[in-house]
């Protein structure tokens, strides 16, 4: 099958002595060309993929950071324990290449055994809860059962979600619950007035402008994995093999080609060339080999 070509103004030569080595699916590592501070400033979003293990319920603690899925790991269990064990592959990997890697911010949802894994894992690390749940909640519990009033929940909800200082925040918070209580009542408001109590956990995002506060990205990500898995039939034999098959599929992930026709197309070949910042081949296939090849070792690659 014929390649595609790729306009070569935007291949970076990769420059040996600057690179540590990343860990994004699979034993084996791809290399950023970067610092260790860049490393340590790479933005974390984390949430679980409800998928069927052996007709049983299981989970994939997933680690997305700069348009990369840098960690996919089976749970058996949604429990902090589980959860714990899981996303504990990403820390090992992660401290591979920095024995003392912590994260600053992570976003995750509000699965509280989510957070605690987190916190267990890495001591100092802030979370930041994903707003955009909070607002789904509200949505469907609304959107049917108060259509004429939907458009302005809605309206206030992002209002909020937009607020350029604290104090603005939290005053919108407070005039929302107040006109929620006169307006509406049942679920929907139990929803509204859940989203007002996380006010302090929201307000953490202001003392990380750059951190995510909502969970867009690794939806993003998600969804092919989604297909993937509904391809697969999903998983069907032992914990090692599931493990190897969503941590290849991640790899992969990282290395496809973006889609000729996106905007992003223009500067990077594929989510991996965005996160390196260079490509080692023109061919997506041989970058990801090359990429690969030094399997946990920062041996350095000459390409003639």
């Amino acid at each position: 099958m014929p390649q595609r070509n790729y306009n070569r103004e935007h291949t970076k030569v990769a420059k040996p002595s600057k690179r540590v080595i990343l860990p994004i699916g699979l034993e084996e590592y791809q290399e950023l060309s970067s610092d260790s501070v860049r490393f340590r400033r790479i933005k974390l979003k984390t949430d679980e993929k409800h998928v069927h293990f052996n007709g049983e319920k299981g989970y994939i603690a997933t680690t997305v950071g700069d348009d990369c899925v840098l960690g996919a790991s089976l749970a058996l269990n949604a429990d902090e324990a589980a959860l714990t064990q899981a996303y504990s592959r990403f820390q090992e990997e992660a401290r591979h290449l920095q024995s003392e890697y912590t994260p600053k911010t992570v976003n995750t949802d509000g699965w509280q055994a989510t957070q605690n894994a987190w916190r267990a894992l890495f001591a100092t690390v802030v979370v930041i809860e994903c707003f955009l749940h909070a607002f789904i909640r509200i949505r469907d519990r609304c959107k049917k059962r108060l259509k004429t009033l939907f458009p302005a929940i809605q309206q206030q909800v992002w209002d909020i979600y937009h607020a350029k200082t604290p104090t603005d925040f939290c005053q919108q918070i407070a005039a929302f619950l107040a006109w929620s209580k006169q307006s509406v009542n049942g679920t929907a408001l139990e929803a509204i007035e859940k989203l007002c109590a996380k006010q302090d956990a929201f307000l953490l995002a202001f003392d990380f402008p750059d951190a995510y506060r909502s969970s867009n990205m690794i939806d993003r990500h998600m969804d092919p994995m989604d297909r993937w898995l509904v391809s697969a039939h999903f998983f069907h034999g032992h914990a090692s093999s599931a493990e190897l098959q969503i941590r290849s599929w991640a790899i992969l992930h990282n290395f496809w080609p973006y889609c000729p026709r996106a905007r992003v197309r223009q500067h990077f070949m594929s989510p991996a060339h965005k996160l390196n910042g260079f490509v080692y081949h023109d061919n997506w296939l041989h970058n990801l080999l090359v990429s690969s090849s030094c399997a946990g070792l920062k041996t350095a690659h000459r390409i003639h």
